[in-house]
């Protein structure tokens, strides 16, 4: 079918992932089977957290939360991107890409401020370690957790309805795999260009914000493992910290190329290649990130498991 007849049944028209790939369906099934294991690998790490009382503490209710909002993130584009794959059909409505676009910056937006703000529970766990059950009580994991997802709600609610206002009368065809801010700006017969300039002043104080509570923990983590006398004392807090600048590295670079790096360096191919990798593979990074150089974690997937064995003979 041409993409010249889905027009007629749509508002828009996604050209999606896997339309300039020379072996789509090897790529779908790639795509299937990341999905999957990055569901059952974060509801893994929810389900282990709830269950072993070894894990009832702040840090790992924050990665609860985190792997609530990867489930939520991927399956907002991955499940749409592999129907239309599968029935040979690109078309989305207007309101079904407002949906998608408004969930896709609440959930990015609240996992921007969760990693953010999750450098300061490390920086209490290690500079004031004898603090830490007061500085980290129940209220103030919950403040954090609330904090993350209203900072990501108000990014969804002021871009959304200022991105979808634009007129689009130009091709209906969206040269991505989901309804993304750039990829629907570039559809708009109006000057953006006013309005691309505000988003990005906004993106950037969105990434300035968390990343200077994140330097600023650090730092001062950096100072304090530098005057540990003990060798073991280090190393264990070069390990705790080392998972969570990880996955920091690998979100926020990804965004600060799609958001901050002028539209000149990269293509629309770029920008779908970089796009898959924060939407799709860092859902699946950030559990195996922090449950394999996590001995807790691995502790208690292995007395789950031993449960399960035993329950089963």
């Amino acid at each position: 079918m041409e993409w010249s007849n889905y027009s007629m049944y749509a508002d828009f028209v996604l050209l999606g992932l896997f339309s300039n790939t020379r072996f789509p369906w090897f790529l779908f099934a790639l795509i299937v089977l990341v999905f999957f294991i990055s569901v059952a690998s974060n509801t893994m790490m929810i389900i282990l957290i709830h269950l072993d009382s070894r894990l009832h503490t702040p840090m790992y209710f924050l990665l609860s939360q985190l792997s609530i909002m990867d489930i939520l993130y991927i399956s907002t584009i991955v499940p749409k991107m592999l129907v239309d794959q599968m029935v040979d059909q690109r078309a989305i409505s207007f309101a079904g890409c407002t949906a998608q676009h408004f969930l896709y910056l609440t959930l990015a937006g609240a996992e921007f401020f969760l990693l953010g703000l999750m450098s300061y529970d490390r920086y209490v766990a290690i500079c004031n370690p004898l603090r830490y059950p007061v500085l980290m009580n129940r209220k103030v994991c919950l403040l954090i957790v609330v904090a993350a997802w209203l900072g990501g709600s108000i990014d969804g609610f002021l871009l959304t309805p200022v991105t979808m206002q634009f007129p689009f009368c130009a091709s209906r065809e969206i040269n991505h795999f989901f309804c993304e801010v750039p990829a629907l700006l570039k559809l708009s017969c109006m000057d953006t260009s006013a309005y691309e300039t505000a988003m990005y002043v906004c993106c950037i104080m969105m990434l300035l914000i968390p990343f200077s509570v994140i330097s600023a923990s650090y730092t001062r983590i950096l100072i304090t493992v530098y005057r540990m006398n003990e060798a073991e004392g280090r190393k264990k807090a070069v390990a705790t910290c080392s998972s969570h600048m990880v996955v920091v590295s690998l979100f926020y670079g990804a965004a600060m190329y799609t958001y901050v790096l002028p539209h000149s360096y990269h293509t629309p191919e770029q920008d779908k290649a970089v796009s898959a990798f924060y939407t799709i593979l860092t859902p699946l990074l950030n559990p195996l990130i922090y449950s394999l150089r996590n001995k807790d974690v691995t502790g208690a997937l292995q007395k789950v498991l031993g449960r399960c064995s035993s329950s089963g003979r």
